[in-house]
């Protein structure tokens, strides 16, 4: 693939930032790294693929939501307070993840910033106004600083330790159902750049590789602030394909060639076909819960046999990136 791809957008970026697009690049259109998303201290999921698969995934990615600091505990319900309750924590699993050398991507369903209540990271149950928040001074940019301030805090040791973390904020942003897509493709452009300039410039988050969620190009923030673009994809359960229409979809968004994940699946891909069909995805992340632990969307005798091709990246075959 073309050199372009290991060229990060942040020019001060860590080796470890490097390593890792140079490795995703380098497996472009032949191999693709396993993934997985946990959201609980319990990481059933992980638990699973192992006693399933005898592996690791190479990828991992935890849920940051109970890291939100206006989480309305005085306002709430039980299916919300459980959510938060078995997330606290996780960051402890990401620390533990990076022991062991395992690629980290972090997922935050960022409860809103002011005002709201249950899970006020979903449009309905609040009414933050992004677009007032990239407006610079008022009350809803001000919580919004607030909050990327103090969920850069938790990031910094990672930075401190070259711990590099594909950074996926303001995922599905092209969709009305979470407040920071709510206002429209302008507002979730002006988000992406106020955090990218600010966790670069203000805080110096060098370990950052900035991960772009949606397909759909109006909401595209640009290439200059992009290292790779990905998509969340729900196929029907049983469907292993290399999911060859919304790869070519996604890569009409950028203007320069960029490295692609799938974001979130429902249903795993098959890596031989990504091989044979030599289709761009560098990786992919299964969802959480009833995705991974039932066999509803994909089969324990099919995620072995994933697990075991040779187009399938584990955590054993993982080259050391940091």
């Amino acid at each position: 693939m073309s050199d372009k791809l290991d060229t990060p957008v942040n020019p001060d970026a860590q080796p470890c930032v490097r390593n890792v697009l140079k490795f995703l690049s380098d497996i472009t259109c032949d191999k693709i790294v396993t993934g997985q998303h946990t959201q609980t201290m319990e990481m059933e999921e992980l638990h699973h693929i192992r006693a399933v698969t005898g592996r690791s995934p190479a990828l991992l990615g935890f849920e940051l939501l109970s890291y939100s600091p206006n989480i309305n505990y005085l306002d709430t319900d039980e299916e919300c307070m459980t959510e938060v309750l078995r997330n606290y924590g996780t960051l402890k699993n990401a620390w533990e993840w990076a022991a062991k050398k395992g690629l980290i991507t972090f997922t935050w369903h960022w409860f809103s910033p002011l005002g709201g209540r249950s899970k006020s990271f979903f449009s309905k149950y609040t009414d933050f106004d992004a677009s007032r928040a990239v407006i610079d001074g008022t009350p809803e940019n001000r919580a919004l600083l607030s909050d990327m301030d103090m969920m850069a805090g938790l990031l910094r040791p990672f930075c401190d330790k070259g711990i590099p973390i594909l950074w996926r904020p303001f995922h599905e942003g092209d969709g009305g159902w979470f407040w920071w897509g709510a206002k429209g493709a302008e507002t979730v452009k002006k988000l992406w750049r106020i955090m990218f300039e600010r966790y670069i410039e203000l805080h110096r988050l060098n370990n950052l590789i900035w991960v772009w969620n949606s397909q759909v190009p109006a909401c595209y923030p640009g290439d200059d602030t992009v290292d790779i673009i990905s998509r969340d994809m729900y196929p029907a359960p049983h469907t292993h394909t290399s999911q060859s229409a919304m790869y070519h979809e996604l890569m009409q968004i950028t203007e320069q060639p960029k490295i692609a994940l799938i974001g979130e699946t429902g249903t795993v891909p098959d890596a031989g076909a990504i091989h044979s069909e030599k289709i761009g995805w560098a990786s992919f992340m299964s969802w959480s819960g009833h995705f991974c632990l039932s066999e509803e969307y994909t089969a324990s005798a099919y995620l072995k046999q994933l697990y075991d091709s040779p187009y399938a990246v584990t955590l054993d075959e993982l080259p050391k990136l940091y």
